[in-house]
Order: C-alpha cells, then structure tokens, then sequence
C-alpha cells in the first residue's frame, strides 16, 4: 500500500507541474479519482481548466481522449456505430470517444441535451449499448469535464440528474499575483503538460482503487454521513439535499481522503473535508434562499457546522 499511495502523491506532484498554486484541487481531483468518481470541473474561461485534466491523463498514463464539445457533437461521437464493411459484407463497430480509460470533456454544457444524455449510461454503468450489443469501456473509467458557468450564449444546463453522476464539483478560482507570475514564465513553453511522465498505469490505478473501497468506516462515520445528508435535505434554505447517490459518493470520498493519507479507516475530518465538493453541486437552494442571496457555499457550510460530529475513543 506504502508505494502505491507514494504513486498517488507522485502524480499530484506531475500535475503540479503544469497547475500553479492549486494543490488542494489537485488533491480533492486525485481523491476523486481513488474513489472511482467522475469529476466536473467549473469556472470561467481560461483559468486551466483542460490543462489540468491534461495533466491527470498524462501523470497516470492512461489511454485519453478528449472531445471538444459542440452543438453539433452526435451522441454516436461518443458512444460509438455500426458501419457496414463491403468487403466482408458485415457491420462493424466504430468505437466512440467514450471507449478508453480517461475521458475529458470539454466544455460540456456547450452541447445538445441529447448528446449529454448519451453521457448517463457510461458514466454510471461504465459500458455502452449500441445497435443492441453492450461493450464494456476500459477500466478504470473516468470523465473529467468541464464547463463555464459565466455566460449562457450557446450553452445547455446539465440536468440534475447527470450532475449527480459527477462525485465532485471543484473551482478553478483566479490566481494569485505570485502564482499568474509563475504562469507567465511558463507560458513561454509551447506544451505546459510537456515535462509530465506517467507515474501509474491502468492497471496499478485500478488496483488502488480496490484498497480504497476497502477503508474501514465505522457505524457511528456512517450515521454521521447520513446525518449530513438528512440536514442538507430540511436545510431552510434547500429545495433538495443529497440524494442516496450523493453519500455513497461522500461515503468513497471520504474513504479515498483516508487512504491518500495513508489511513486505513474514516475520521469524522475526512468527511469534513470532502463534503462541500460532493454536495454544493447537488444542493437546490429554494426560491426564499434565492430571494434572500443565500450562496450554497453558505448552506455548506451551516450543515457541517449544524450536524454533531461523532466522538472518537483514544487510547491512553
């Protein structure tokens, strides 16, 4: 486990090398990608969005693909089609973008809803199904994506239910005036990602993956995340909380922060800590919240400062 996890810090470390100052993205990234989760990442334009899920594809050497999201981008460019060969007289499979290990997808609210929906099955069940035959995608499978919430021309919203499906929402923010320093000496480098060397494999993440899940979790770490959930759904200010998806969400995150930090079992500070990426993004704040300007980040915020922590027995 000792080397694997040294592995995990390895790749924080390569991405670092192209994302200044953001460590603790990266980190909550990483955790996300230990707990087997698909990750969203939002802001404005041009605050290195792509170039860090380019540097996660590259640091953990896994098979990539990226699609530039578009109105006109089918669902079949990502699932896959049959094409008919005329020397074999048979219809092949084409494989779509989606077959690999790492997607990122960019800008994906700038496509139709169809195509986004497309999204849902291999997300959650990790396959896809086309002209009535299922194909498994490379494993592990994960979607980075990313969108910009500022300005709405061209854009389509994600619905609820696929921005369940992403385990984490994370934020850019600008930089500051020491770290856009850094970045304009790297800037004159004509690849940011070209000094990062695969650190994993696929079949070492997947491995990683497995000793996560297997993070002990005490009851009273359960109770505490369900009593989280529970507040986030009779909050004051919320039209709805987490769903069942979202603490089996928080339940793999908190377990991947133990195990990135070399734990193997959940404290009430893990949770603590992965709790505002996993449920801001699936909290609905209610229209009195609206009115009143009330920002999820505040919600957040009063739910884990509301729910009682569980105590822990120490050893004397």
């Amino acid at each position: 486990m000792a080397d694997r996890l040294h592995s995990a810090q390895l790749v924080i470390n390569e991405a670092e090398k192209a994302v200044v100052g953001k460590r603790d993205i990266l980190t909550k990234i990483m955790t996300a990608i230990l707990a087997g989760g698909h990750i969203l990442i939002e802001d404005i334009p041009g605050t290195g969005k792509t170039t860090m899920a380019l540097a996660f594809s590259k640091a953990m050497g896994l098979e990539a693909r990226r699609v530039q999201f578009t109105p006109d981008v089918l669902p079949s460019d990502l699932t896959g089609f049959t094409a008919y060969q005329k020397e074999t007289g048979q219809f092949v499979y084409q494989p779509g973008a989606v077959m690999c290990n790492l997607l990122l997808a960019d800008e994906i609210n700038r496509t139709s809803p169809k195509t986004q929906s497309a999204l849902l099955e291999v997300m959650e069940e990790r396959q896809v199904t086309v002209d009535g035959v299922t194909r498994r995608t490379g494993e592990p499978f994960i979607v980075i994506a990313t969108e910009n919430p500022a300005g709405s021309a061209g854009t389509q919203l994600l619905p609820e239910s696929q921005l369940d499906r992403f385990m984490i929402c994370v934020s850019m923010g600008y930089p500051t005036v020491e770290e856009e320093m850094e970045i304009l000496r790297r800037s004159q480098d004509e690849d940011r990602t070209a000094g990062i060397y695969p650190v994993l494999d696929a079949a070492a993440l997947q491995e990683m993956i497995r000793e996560a899940r297997e993070i002990y979790m005490h009851d009273r770490i359960c109770r505490y995340i369900a009593e989280l959930a529970r507040a986030s759904r009779e909050n004051t200010w919320t039209e709805l909380g987490l769903s069942p998806r979202g603490t089996v969400a928080l339940t793999a995150m908190a377990k991947a922060c133990a195990y990135l930090k070399g734990r193997e079992y959940v404290v009430p500070s893990d949770v603590e800590e992965v709790f505002p990426c996993v449920a801001a993004h699936r909290i609905i704040l209610n229209m009195k919240a609206k009115v009143g300007h009330v920002k999820v980040e505040e919600v957040v915020r009063q739910i884990l400062e509301s729910t009682e922590k569980p105590a822990l027995k120490t050893r004397r």
